[in-house]
Parts: structure tokens; C-alpha cells; sequence
């Protein structure tokens, strides 16, 4: 099995006749992912030739779904108009709504969050890799080739890149899912999503969660992970050496004073069971170990 995503799942683009919707959209389907159309109100009516693919574009979510039955969209939309498209995908009643795009503010991070979550649409992002069940469905620009093959372990990381170097460094034992959930303030899924998720999943028999400096996500995670989690949890945190103050990498990654140290993060994961390795190819290696029990 895997989360959120599976073989059946049927994919929406939105933006996907923009230069990096349509890179993407072909890297999706030539990893197998049923993309069933785009969506640009602009272009309503018209189709997109992918390789070997003629892939429909419609003028709404809503238009997209009832022809075509799709229950993921993915959004590539660019910041200043993200927001409405999430909005529009969520009062369409999409399932899950991958936004992959950047630089969104985050006072419209905030209300397209609230008003999804109202309506009953997963978020994953913004500012995120997306998330792939391997040998099944990729829904974002998570580089397919970088592990093809389906495995126990669940992945959950803030950072695109450590998702793809985890994916690589565990590419021989292979995923069930990975997911990168993004690294701005304002984010959809969490981490506790992905570690319930992984928890109920049949097939996921031991976690990796990728955590970075600021914010306290990793420490809720930990707490979450004493009282409901009873799978193998293996963690990285990135950012030890950040200096305080200063943004690394993510909107979200900001050292504060004591708040959002990798240390303070390392500490609460390991208090509660957590093996966490000093880097990314050590962690791979405490979880091949965890496995082989």
C-alpha cells in the first residue's frame, strides 16, 4: 500500500501549460502517474501533446473533475495567483492538492490552509517536492529515477533535496511513500500527519523523519510519536552548524534565541525512542539496521 497517493490515483495539473507545469507533467507520466488533464482558464478546450500523450486542459478544477474523475491536483501555479487556484481546487472538492509552488505570502499561505481544511482538502506544501508511492504514482518534481523501487520504509522530510538524498542513500530497500511536506511557516501536512498515516499503513514497517532547525515541529512530532506511534522512527535534523538569526534555506528554517535548535530537536526525538543520525548517510544506515531488527 502507501499514503495518499496510490496507482488509482487520478492527477490534475494546474498550470500545467506554463514551461515548469509541463516539464513536470512529463516527468510525472513517464514515471506512470495517471495525469488526466490540465487546468487554465485561458486555454479551456484545448490539449497538450507529451510524448506519446494528448492530455486535455480544462477551464476549471471542478470542469476537470467531473470529466475525468480526478482526485489530486497539483499546482504549479505562480505565487501571486497559488492561492486562488487552491481555493478553487478545494471548493471543487479535490482530495489533495500538492502546491508546489514557491514564494507564496504567507498571510494567503494562511487562508488557503484554513479554507481547505474547511472543505475537507488535504494540503500538502507550499513549497514542496511533492510526494511519490514508487512503482505507483509521483505527484510533484520528485526526480522518479532517484529510487523506482516499492519498499517498507515511509519517508517524511522538510527539505526537497534530503528527500531525494534519502531516497538514494535507502534506493535498494525502496519506500512505500515519500513525502516532502515543505519548509515555509505555514504548511498543510506535518509531520504528525505523515507519522499517523505511516502508522495505520500495512506495508510501511519503519519511519524516517527529515527535520531542520526552527519552529517546533520536531518536538510535537516527538510528542506524538510517545503516545501513538508503536513503528520503528528513525530521524535527521538539519542545521547544526546554522548560525542564529538567520534564514537557511527555507522560509521556516530560522534559529531564535534557544527556540528551533537542531540540538533541542536531536534531544526531544531521542528522549522518546528516536534513533537520529549525525548525517543523512548515517541515518540510512540506522534504518537499514532498524529493519533487519
Amino acid at each position: 500500500m502507501a499514503i495518499f497517493l496510490s496507482k488509482e490515483s487520478k492527477i490534475l495539473v494546474q498550470g500545467m501549460t506554463g514551461a515548469e507545469g509541463m516539464k513536470h507533467t512529463r516527468r510525472m507520466l513517464a514515471a506512470g502517474t495517471q495525469v488526466v488533464g490540465g487546468v487554465n482558464p485561458r486555454k479551456a478546450g484545448s490539449a497538450v501533446d507529451l510524448d506519446d500523450r494528448t492530455i486535455p486542459v480544462f477551464g476549471s478544477v471542478r470542469d476537470g473533475m467531473e470529466a475525468t474523475g480526478a482526485d489530486v491536483t497539483v499546482v504549479f501555479v505562480p505565487p501571486p495567483f497559488a492561492g486562488t487556484a487552491v481555493v478553487e481546487a478545494a471548493d471543487a472538492g479535490i482530495g489533495l492538492a500538492v502546491v508546489i509552488t514557491e514564494g507564496i505570502p504567507v498571510h494567503d499561505a494562511v487562508a488557503f490552509q484554513a479554507h481547505a481544511r474547511a472543505r475537507g482538502t488535504r494540503v500538502l506544501g507550499p513549497n514542496c517536492p511533492g510526494l511519490i508511492s514508487p512503482g505507483q504514482s509521483n505527484a510533484g518534481i520528485i526526480p522518479a529515477d532517484i529510487a523506482t523501487k516499492p519498499g517498507r520504509i515511509g519517508l517524511v522530510s522538510k527539505s526537497g533535496t534530503l528527500t531525494y538524498q534519502l531516497m538514494h542513500e535507502l534506493r535498494e530497500t525502496g519506500f512505500s511513500t515519500a513525502v516532502g511536506i515543505g519548509g515555509d511557516p505555514v504548511i498543510g501536512t506535518t509531520h504528525i500527519d505523515c507519522l499517523t498515516a505511516f502508522e495505520n499503513d500495512p506495508d510501511t514497517e519503519l519511519i524516517v523523519l527529515v527535520g531542520e532547525i526552527g519552529g517546533d515541529a520536531e518536538e510535537r512530532a516527538a510528542a506524538h510519536i510517545a503516545q501513538h506511534i508503536t513503528k520503528p522512527v528513525v530521524g535527521y535534523i538539519a542545521g547544526f552548524t546554522a548560525p542564529e538569526g538567520k534564514t537557511m534555506g527555507h522560509a521556516g528554517a530560522i534559529v531564535s534565541g534557544s527556540s528551533g535548535t537542531a540540538a533541542a530537536k536531536k534531544k526531544a526525538l531521542e528522549a522518546v525512542g528516536v534513533a537520529v543520525g549525525a548525517t543523512p548517510t548515517e541515518t540510512a544506515r540506522l534504518a537499514e539496521r532498524r529493519l533487519r531488527g
